[in-house]
C-alpha cells in the first residue's frame, strides 16, 4: 500500500495542533514497486509524532466500524478525516484507490469507504461489512516507538485494552471461549516487547534474517532462554467469588487458546518444572535445529509466535495494583494520557524471559542478552519487525527508530531496512505497486540524505498550527550540514557554544586572543574564516 493523500479535518487532540492539515505526499498517478518510506523531521513539538499518532487512530476507527469483531473500542470519538491511498487487495491482480472517511452527519460522525480503479474514476462506496471491504485495509498498522513518547501508543493501548477484556471475559466463562480470539490489526512495538521479537525471529526466521538481526551485535545465534509463567501468585488478583464455578485454575484463568500455546510451549521444551502449588511453569529451551523443528511443527510463522508470547506477556498488567489500571483506564478513556502502565517486578510477573544467551561470532563465547546496549537492542528489533512482518499490505509507523543508534548505524539505517532478506511486502508475480508503507519521523539528518527529496516532509508550528513544507534542496546524498540547514536553520552545523566563541572572536581585534581561539577548536570553515580575520588584522605593537 502507499499513502496519497492525508487530510486531518479535526484531530480532537493536539490541543487542535493538526486541525486543517491537508497533506498530499505522492503523486496519485505515480505506481511503484519500490518501498519508498516517507521522513517526517522538524523540531521538537512541530506535530510529526502527533500526525503518527492520528493516523494510527484513522485507521483504528475504520477497523472498528468494519470489523468489531477486530476492534472492540473506539480510540478518539472526535476525529474527522479523510484519507486516501493505494493498495493491492489480497488475491487481487490491480491495485485500488481507496478514500477512508469519517465525517459529522447530523448529530453523528459515519464512517466511509471508497474506492475506485483508476485515479481519473468516480468513487464507489463500500458496505463496510463486507469481507471485500476489509481487503481494502492494511492488514496490520505497526506503530514503533524508542523512548520515553508515549504520544503513538495511545491508539494501540486502546486497542490493546479492547482485547485484553475479551480475553479476561472468556478465560472465565462469561463469553464463548471456544473460538480463538480475533488479534487487533493495530501493533505495538517498543522496548517492552523487546524479547518477544527477537526469540520469535531468531527461533522460526530463516538463517540470513538472524544473520541480519545478529551480525552488528557481534553475536551468532541464540544459545538458550527460560520462559517462565507463574499463574497463581499474591500479585495477581483471585477471580471473583460469583464466577468460581468457572474457574479451570487457582490463580489466572486462561482462554482455551492460551492453555494451548502452555501446552505448545510444554512440548517444545529441552525440560521443564511445574509447581502446582503456585502453578508456576519453568520452560527451558537449548537452541538446536531439533527445537526449531518443534516450535516450526506447532506454529506457523514468525509472527505466529510473537502473538503467541505478547499475548502470556499482556497478562502482566494482571499483577500491577488494581486502582493503577483503573485509574489509567480512565485516563486513557479520557485522553488524558501521560505514561503507559507500569511494568510490574520481574519476580510478579505472569510471564517473563530469563537467561537469554546467544552464541558470539568467536563461537566460544556465550553473551548474555542483558549485556547488549540500547542500540543493539533497538537495532534488532526493528529489523526483526520488518522480517517478522513482511507480508503486502502493512503500513509502519516509526517515531524516531533511530533514536539509541551511533551515527555508523544511523549512517546505515535506511540501508539496513532495504538490504533485509525480505520482499518487503511485495508480491514478486505482479510487481505493480509497492505492498508496504512507512512513515519515520526523525530529528537528524542521516535519514533523509538516503530519501529523495519528494519523501522528506519538514515540520514546523506557527502560530499553534502545524505547516509541512518539502525540501528546496534534493536531499538524496546531500551532505548532513545542507540538510541541517534546510530543515532546521542550523548555520553553521556546530553546537551552540562553540558557535557563540567562533562569533565572539570574528569580532575581536586581538590577534593573540584569536589565535588562541584557533588553536583550541577543531577543524571547520568557520576555523578558516577566523584564520582569514587574522591575517587582516595590523601587525600588534609591542609595548
Amino acid at each position: 500500500m502507499r499513502i496519497l493523500r492525508i487530510h486531518i479535518i479535526s484531530a480532537d487532540t493536539c490541543g487542535g495542533l493538526l486541525d486543517g492539515l491537508d497533506l498530499s505526499v505522492r503523486n496519485p498517478y505515480l505506481v511503484t514497486d519500490t518501498f519508498s518510506p516517507l521522513c517526517l523531521i522538524g523540531p521538537n513539538g512541530a506535530g510529526k509524532s502527533q500526525l503518527l499518532q492520528v493516523l494510527a487512530e484513522v485507521f483504528q476507527s475504520v477497523f472498528y466500524a468494519c470489523s468489531r469483531a477486530e476492534e472492540r473500542i473506539l480510540s478518539n470519538q472526535g476525529l474527522e478525516f479523510e484519507v486516501e491511498y493505494q493498495i493491492q487487495p489480497e488475491d487481487a491482480d490491480s491495485i485500488s484507490y481507496v478514500r477512508i472517511m469519517r465525517k459529522t452527519d447530523g448529530k453523528r460522525k459515519v464512517v466511509t469507504v471508497e474506492k475506485k480503479s483508476n485515479w481519473e474514476d468516480e468513487w464507489v462506496n463500500c458496505s463496510l461489512g463486507d469481507i471485500a471491504t476489509l481487503k481494502l485495509l492494511p492488514r496490520k498498522v505497526i506503530g514503533y516507538t524508542s523512548g520515553d513518547n508515549e504520544t503513538l501508543s495511545l491508539p494501540f493501548l486502546v486497542s490493546r485494552s479492547g482485547y485484553a477484556d475479551e480475553v479476561g471475559r472468556r478465560a472465565l466463562g462469561e463469553a464463548d471461549n471456544t473460538q480463538a480470539i480475533p488479534d487487533t490489526r493495530l501493533m505495538l512495538i517498543d522496548y517492552g516487547t523487546n524479547l518477544e521479537v527477537l526469540v520469535s525471529n531468531l527461533l522460526l526466521g530463516e538463517d540470513a534474517h538472524r544473520s541480519a538481526l545478529l551480525h552488528d551485535a557481534n553475536l551468532y545465534d541464540l544459545h538458550s532462554f527460560r520462559c517462565t509463567i507463574q499463574l497463581a501468585h499474591g500479585a495477581v488478583p483471585k477471580a471473583p467469588a460469583h464466577l468460581k464455578a468457572n474457574r479451570a485454575r487457582k490463580g489466572v484463568q486462561l482462554t482455551s487458546e492460551l492453555e494451548t500455546y502452555l501446552e505448545n510451549l510444554r512440548r517444545c521444551a529441552t525440560c521443564y518444572h511445574y509447581d502446582e502449588k503456585t502453578e508456576t511453569y519453568m520452560f527451558d529451551f537449548l537452541i538446536n535445529e531439533q527445537t526449531r523443528g518443534a516450535f516450526r511443527y506447532f506454529w506457523e510463522s514468525t509472527l505466529d509466535l510473537y502473538s503467541s508470547f505478547h499475548k502470556f506477556a499482556m497478562l502482566n498488567d494482571l499483577a500491577i495494583p488494581n486502582t493503577t489500571r483503573k485509574r489509567f483506564k480512565r485516563a486513557t478513556k479520557a485522553r488524558q494520557f501521560a505514561s503507559r502502565l507500569p511494568e510490574p517486578p520481574d519476580e510478579d510477573k505472569v510471564f517473563r524471559f530469563e537467561h537469554v544467551r546467544f552464541i558470539s561470532l568467536a563461537g566460544s563465547e556465550r553473551v548474555d542478552y542483558v549485556s547488549l546496549s540500547d542500540g543493539e537492542h533497538q537495532l534488532a528489533q526493528l529489523l526483526g519487525t520488518f522480517c517478522m512482518v513482511s507480508f503486502p499490505n502493512v503500513l509502519f509507523l516509526l517515531d524516531e527508530p533511530e533514536s539509541h543508534f551511533n551515527p555508523q548505524w544511523r549512517v546505515g539505517f535506511i540501508s539496513s531496512i532495504l538490504d533485509l532478506p525480505t520482499d518487503n511486502g511485495m508480491r514478486r508475480d505482479i510487481s505493480l505497486v509497492s505492498r508496504q508503507d512507512c512513515l519515520l519521523t526523525t530529528h537528524a539528518p542521516f535519514v533523509p540524505s538516503d530519501m529523495q527529496r519528494e519523501n522528506v516532509f519538514i515540520f514546523r508550528k506557527e502560530q499553534g498550527k502545524v505547516l509541512v513544507r518539502q525540501p528546496e534542496i534534493e536531499t538524496y546524498g546531500t551532505t548532513f550540514d545542507m540538510i541541517l540547514e534546510e530543515c532546521f536553520g542550523v548555520r553553521p552545523p556546530i553546537s551552540e557554544l562553540s558557535r557563540r566563541d567562533i562569533g565572539d572572536l570574528m569580532q575581536s581585534d586581538d590577534p593573540d586572543a584569536i589565535k588562541a581561539g584557533i588553536n583550541r577548536l577543531g577543524q571547520s570553515v568557520e576555523k578558516v574564516f577566523l584564520a582569514d580575520r587574522l591575517r587582516q588584522l595590523p601587525p600588534k605593537e609591542e609595548a
